[in-house]
């Protein structure tokens, strides 16, 4: 699984998610429509296809399967009803924006890696649970969503993934950072690895999991998909690598 995230342009809110890139689907339906006249559909007699209007434009949809589970939170922050970490994404099919006088869907940005920057609209949600706890709250969600790519200016389209996320991956300054952090606990990161996730450590040390390369530079980490529980690592200065 891989991390992506949802970034609202209103307000610059980042949602992260995991994502099986298995099942990431995309449609193209181009701008072609039926003749019609008065409500009925004209047919082409004695043609061998029915005729159609090229009206330009078209539509492209991003159907995502994405899973969250509460036992791939921090341990720290783990809610017990998964509901809880979906309720964002729910929020984004809620007509809560404006436009011209009418309501619509807020405009969020899907960015993952450096390959995908899509500006959209969500169009449909649905959500199945598992994995009940005690009191009948779900511990997991699979969830499929339906993203309606928007048009926007050039230069929008032209930015990178690491230009998105720099807005909302603010650095601790010097006072407010330790001189160390150490990687406590252990187990699976949600991706078949032992060890601690190094982004983690990072929210930690740095004030957000973004930094995560710095952290891993600094203290010559070669796997950060592993990096083992105890472990000391020294936090850099804000006037480190970046």
């Amino acid at each position: 699984m891989e991390r992506v995230a949802f970034i609202v342009d209103d307000t610059g809110e980042r949602i992260d998610c995991l994502l099986n890139p298995e099942t990431f689907e995309v449609k193209r339906l181009a701008g072609i429509r039926a003749f019609a006249a008065g409500g009925e559909r004209l047919v082409g007699r004695g043609r061998a296809d029915d005729p159609v209007r090229f009206t330009g434009g078209g539509r492209t949809e991003l159907l995502l399967d994405m899973v969250f589970d509460v036992e791939l939170v921090e341990s720290g922050n783990a809610p017990q009803d998964v509901r809880q970490l979906t309720a964002r994404l729910w929020n984004l099919a809620e007509n809560s924006a404006q436009e011209r006088g009418a309501v619509r869907p807020p405009l969020v940005r899907l960015v993952w890696g450096k390959s995908w920057n899509v500006p959209g609209v969500v169009s449909a949600i649905a959500e199945r649970f598992d994995a009940f706890n005690a009191t009948g709250a779900p511990g997991r969600s699979w969830m499929r969503l339906k993203l309606l790519r928007v048009d926007e200016p050039e230069d929008g389209a032209a930015r990178s993934f690491d230009e998105e996320l720099a807005q909302t991956a603010v650095a601790k300054p010097d006072a407010e950072r330790p001189a160390a952090v150490q990687a406590v606990g252990g187990g699976t990161d949600g991706q078949g690895t032992s060890g601690v996730r190094i982004d983690l450590l990072a929210a930690e040390a740095l004030g957000s999991p973004m930094h995560w390369r710095d952290l891993a530079a600094h203290n010559g980490v070669d796997n950060p998909l592993d990096v083992p529980a105890g472990s000391v690592m020294a936090v850099p200065s804000a006037g480190g690598p970046s």
